[in-house]
């Protein structure tokens, strides 16, 4: 016999489907345990990506992301000096309370999702924009120019 366990209508989260799939990559990703928890690190994260980002580059990549995590990234005010990668990933554990450890996984597992939906020229866009030690939060190499 096959039920339908779903949650009756008044009690859904309101979120779209395009933030639900991304939670969903997330919380893979990062092998949460629950939905809420892939939550919080998508919140914590895209945060201070928001304060990172400035430009095109940010407006693009808020097109390309879900409504609620675009609301997220752009709610913030850019920090007048951007960080490099491993600054930022020290700015949020201190910000959440949560140990560098943690706080890079967190990092890794929604920039990953974030790439997804970026795709691969508007992250090589955003890694220009930014300072150095980023491409690794994104999953990528970090390639220095040949002087």
């Amino acid at each position: 016999m096959i039920t339908d366990v779903r949650a009756p209508q008044g009690h859904q989260q309101p979120y779209g489907t395009a933030y639900e799939q991304m939670l969903e990559r997330v919380r893979y990703e990062g092998a949460y345990p629950t939905r809420e928890r892939a939550d919080e690190a998508v919140r914590l994260v895209l945060s201070g990506l928001g304060r990172q980002l400035t430009g095109n580059e940010r407006v693009d990549l808020a097109a390309c992301l879900p409504l609620e995590a675009a609301r997220v990234l752009t709610a913030q005010i850019p920090d007048p000096q951007p960080r490099g990668g491993w600054a930022f990933v020290k700015d949020l554990a201190a910000r959440s309370g949560a140990s560098v450890a943690t706080t890079r996984w967190d990092t890794g597992s929604v920039l990953a999702a974030v790439a997804a939906h970026a795709g691969p020229d508007l992250i090589t866009r955003i890694l220009h924009q930014l300072p150095t030690g980023w491409a690794l939060l994104f999953g990528q190499a970090e390639l220095n120019s040949a002087v």
